[in-house]
Formats: C-alpha cells, sequence, structure tokens
C-alpha cells in the first residue's frame, strides 16, 4: 500500500495514495499519479531521490519531487533524445552521455553499431544504484564493454575533455535548478562545441515549449551562437509538464562548410532490425516542426495576442 503521506523538505508529496507534482517551474498546474507501493525514498548526496509503483504507469523515478519517468512513456524521451542526434550524424563512433543516470538513453544509443564507445558521466551514483534495483529494463547498458560510466560533474568534465574528442554529446539532465543548472550555461555549451568533432552533435534537454519560451530562446539564440545550426526538436511525454518536452539540437560545423548543418533529416538508413517503440524517420523530421507562436518568438517577432485565455 501507498503511504499515507510522503514529503520533501515539508511539501507533502504523496497524499491519500496519490502523487502530486507542484512547482514554481510551472505555475498554476500539477500532474498526479495514483501510487500502489512506496519502494523507495532517500537523500541522495545530490537530491530527494523517490521510487513508486504507480496504479497505472508502471514504476515511476521522481528527483527533488520532480517526474523523471514512468515505464509507460519512458520510451519517447528516451528515444528521441538519442536517435534523432545519432541518425542526423553519418557516423558516430565516439558519444558522450551527461546525466541520464537511469540508463534509458545509453541503451538506446547502444543500439547503434556504429557506436565504438559511449562514455557516461552521472554525478548521482544513487540514481544509478536506484536504477539497477528498480529499472532493470533501462539499466541494461550499465556493464557493456563498449561503456564507461564515470561518476562526476559534467559540467567539469567537459571543461577538462579534448578538444575535438566526441561525435555525438547527448546531456539528459534534469530541470536547470540544482546540480544541473550548469549544464543550461554558456559555459558548458562553449566547452561542449569545442570538444565535438566537426559536424558533431550536442543534444541536451530542452525543457517544454508551452512554459519555457524565454530558456528555450536564450539557448537557442545564445547558448547556441558557436554552433552552425540550433534547433528545437519536440517529443510527447504525457507524465512531463504540459505533457511535451524538448531538446536543444546543435551541430558543429561540418570540415565542409558549405554542408547544410541541419540535424532535421537523418543522414543514415534506419535498420529495419531496430526496434523502437517511438521513434520513426518521420518522427524525426516532424519533431523539428514548431507552432506558430514558437517561430514567431525564436524570428524576433512577438505573437499579435500573449495573453492566455481567462
Amino acid at each position: 500500500m501507498a503511504a499515507a503521506e510522503d514529503q520533501i523538505d515539508g511539501t507533502t508529496l504523496i497524499k491519500d495514495g496519490w502523487f502530486m507534482e507542484k512547482n514554481p517551474q510551472w505555475p498554476g498546474q500539477a500532474t498526479s499519479l495514483e501510487v500502489k507501493k512506496v519502494l523507495l525514498h532517500k537523500k541522495t548526496d545530490f537530491q530527494d531521490l523517490l521510487v513508486f509503483e504507480s496504479t497505472h504507469w508502471g514504476m515511476v523515478l521522481v528527483l527533488d519531487g520532480v517526474i523523471q519517468l514512468t515505464e509507460k512513456d519512458e520510451m519517447s524521451y528516451q528515444e528521441m533524445m538519442a536517435h534523432v542526434p545519432l541518425f542526423a550524424h553519418e557516423a558516430p563512433k565516439q558519444v558522450l552521455i551527461i546525466g541520464g543516470g537511469d540508463g534509458g538513453v545509453a541503451r538506446e544509443v547502444l543500439k547503434h553499431k556504429c557506436v565504438d564507445q559511449v562514455t557516461h558521466c552521472e554525478i548521482d551514483a544513487g540514481v544509478v544504484e536506484a536504477a539497477k534495483a528498480y529499472f532493470p529494463t533501462l539499466a541494461v547498458g550499465f556493464g557493456n564493454p563498449k561503456g564507461k560510466l564515470v561518476i562526476g560533474d559534467g559540467l567539469a568534465f567537459a571543461k577538462e575533455a579534448a578538444d575535438c574528442s566526441y561525435d555525438v554529446i547527448i546531456v539528459d539532465s534534469s530541470d536547470p535548478v540544482g546540480p544541473a543548472e550548469g549544464l543550461f550555461s554558456k559555459e558548458f555549451y562553449t566547452n561542449a562545441h569545442r570538444i565535438l568533432r566537426p559536424g558533431g552533435i550536442l543534444c541536451t534537454q530542452g525543457e517544454c515549449l508551452w512554459i519555457h519560451a524565454d530558456l528555450i530562446e536564450e539557448v537557442l539564440k545564445e547558448n547556441g551562437a558557436p554552433f552552425a545550426s540550433a534547433e528545437y526538436a519536440s517529443m510527447q511525454v504525457p507524465t512531463y509538464p504540459s505533457g511535451q518536452i524538448g531538446s536543444f539540437i546543435g551541430r558543429k560545423a561540418f570540415a565542409d562548410t558549405s554542408r547544410d548543418a541541419s540535424c532535421r533529416k537523418p543522414l543514415r538508413d534506419i535498420p529495419s532490425d531496430m526496434e523502437f517503440r517511438y521513434y520513426t524517420g518521420d518522427m524525426h523530421t516532424a519533431a523539428f516542426a514548431l507552432p506558430a507562436f514558437l517561430k514567431q518568438r525564436l524570428a524576433g517577432k512577438e505573437p499579435a495576442s500573449k495573453k492566455p485565455r481567462t
């Protein structure tokens, strides 16, 4: 049975059998999931970690009161974060993952036979251990001979890495508060650009277009400035705020700078024997289709009315 009440820093997370995600990052809305059983609730060295079994969405991982994944819809995020940048690259061999301690992105990256090594830098060992214990279908990549797990700060890792080390960098971070805040900084994007090889791709968690248009605009225009292309790709994740999240995708210029740097289309054939539950070539291209209000915002044209309906 679910605990009658479970709290973090005095804020009730679970009450009367329901988990409720209420957070000032997305004011005026909340997400609730019915809880079947709480399996783990602890403080790691960096954050509050909660794992519970829900009644309809499978196992759920929560960090600092915010849903990170559920078993039912995790594939949309993991697959798009991994396969959009990897298929937009002609021959990715060296891949760096920052964050993603649940292992889901690594699971998807390792499906690409052309990848020689996946270096995985996660700051919180507690998340990795929880994933191994409670999310074995996500954590399958841990221990893979192509994988190298580093427990450490991704910001520092990128700062210390050698120039032109990676073909693809994927940042599966939580929101820009707490441990992940530095991963949204201009300093990090500058270092990510430096350590990418020509034609290399950076894909980072890009927040929700319904809530974080300011952040999206800043990341694309300011943090994306060193990149030959800077784009936003959208995906559906029902248990995330507003049911949507996106990724920033930037490509370092090709050696032949006349080449189109956009990541909107796969540059490799998608193998018929590769298993997906969300990603397709059509979904890859469609992810870059943005609603009018965001296109206008990014083009420097404000929509006719920014006022919400009352």
